[in-house]
């Protein structure tokens, strides 16, 4: 089969991806082997490939928004990135396996989507609709399961003042979430592209800072200069949520103006098959928009140039022939 690979991690423009020929991917005990149709290109992607997520295998394939058919049966269903627990530590045991020590993720501990085929425990992938096209259930598995555990981390009241910082995959699914609840959406980007479908989503506002104090908050930008002016613009009480697996440093806070009067910083990590489900249950029912940037699958350096360069409205996906 095609695969692509994370040679020597570094910038797009050393050219981290190649584009390999391997064996099919064995599947083992407990296991399912999957035909790709499509894979979302994620930003944990993106960090992989430049180093900023440290490899945890040499020539690994990335990609954890896979869909696809299993070979054996013809079942449609998705592959996310969360792989695999031990479930029996204590974590595992209170229902918040996405802290278990020994959780392993598709695309970082196992190759991933983008290649022809990839293999995946089946009690870890999601069923899915046949009849869906597969471009716009891909970015529902990762930008939409992450938003939807962002959303209920940041502790939005109902009808309450939400800020989003950063407007790409995941804020354009989770805005919509947010606002089909009642919640007033203020988009923060540096994008014109991505200003303006956060309006045309529904967004009150989007520009460079909230025109009002928030009473919750979302961060999806890597970028952790953002933190201390959206833990600012935070009301009382407010909470912001940061819902990477990679943030640049976080400059000084300030205790009076970015922490007193009860606002809180809170960290989002990965999520559980309980949310994935709660999420794929929603949004199949009640379909979002999913606005999508659809690449070959031979494509898929130009893919992460063009996430890294803030090139893509919406999601980018790679599509096999």
């Amino acid at each position: 089969m095609r695969a692509w690979v994370v040679g020597r991690p570094g910038s797009m423009a050393s050219g981290p991806l190649e584009l390999v020929e391997r064996e099919a991917p064995e599947p083992g005990p407990g296991e399912v082997l999957v035909k790709v149709e499509a894979c979302g290109v994620c930003r944990t992607d993106l960090h992989l490939a430049e180093g900023d997520l440290e490899p945890r295998r040499p020539r690994t394939t990335p990609g954890h928004q896979v869909v696809g058919r299993v070979v054996a049966t013809g079942e449609r269903v998705g592959v996310a990135w969360l792989r695999s627990t031990c479930g029996t530590c204590r974590y595992c045991l209170r229902g918040m396996e996405n802290l278990c020590p020994q959780s392993t993720y598709t695309g970082w501990d196992a190759d991933g989507g983008y290649a022809e085929y990839v293999a995946a425990p089946a009690d870890y992938v999601y069923p899915l609709p046949g009849d869906r096209p597969a471009e716009e259930l891909a970015p529902l598995l990762c930008a939409g399961i992450i938003g939807y555990r962002a959303l209920a981390r940041c502790d939005l009241p109902p009808g309450g003042r939400l800020g989003i910082y950063g407007f790409g995959a995941s804020a354009h699914l989770t805005a919509q979430a947010a606002i089909a609840q009642g919640a007033v959406v203020h988009a923060v980007s540096r994008s014109a592209a991505s200003r303006e479908l956060a309006l045309e989503l529904g967004a009150a506002s989007a520009g460079d800072r909230p025109p009002e104090p928030l009473d919750a908050a979302i961060l999806f930008a890597p970028v952790g200069d953002l933190v201390p002016p959206a833990l600012e613009a935070l009301d009382r009480g407010g909470t912001l949520a940061v819902a990477g697996i990679h943030l640049t440093d976080i400059p000084a806070l300030n205790y009076e103006r970015h922490l007193f009067q009860e606002r809180t910083l809170r960290s989002v990590t990965a999520n559980t098959r309980a949310d994935g489900r709660a999420y794929l249950e929603l949004a199949l029912a009640h379909p979002p928009r999913v606005t999508t940037a659809p690449y070959p699958f031979e494509e898929a350096g130009r893919a992460l140039s063009d996430l890294a360069a803030d090139r893509v409205n919406g999601a980018a996906v790679l599509i096999m022939g």
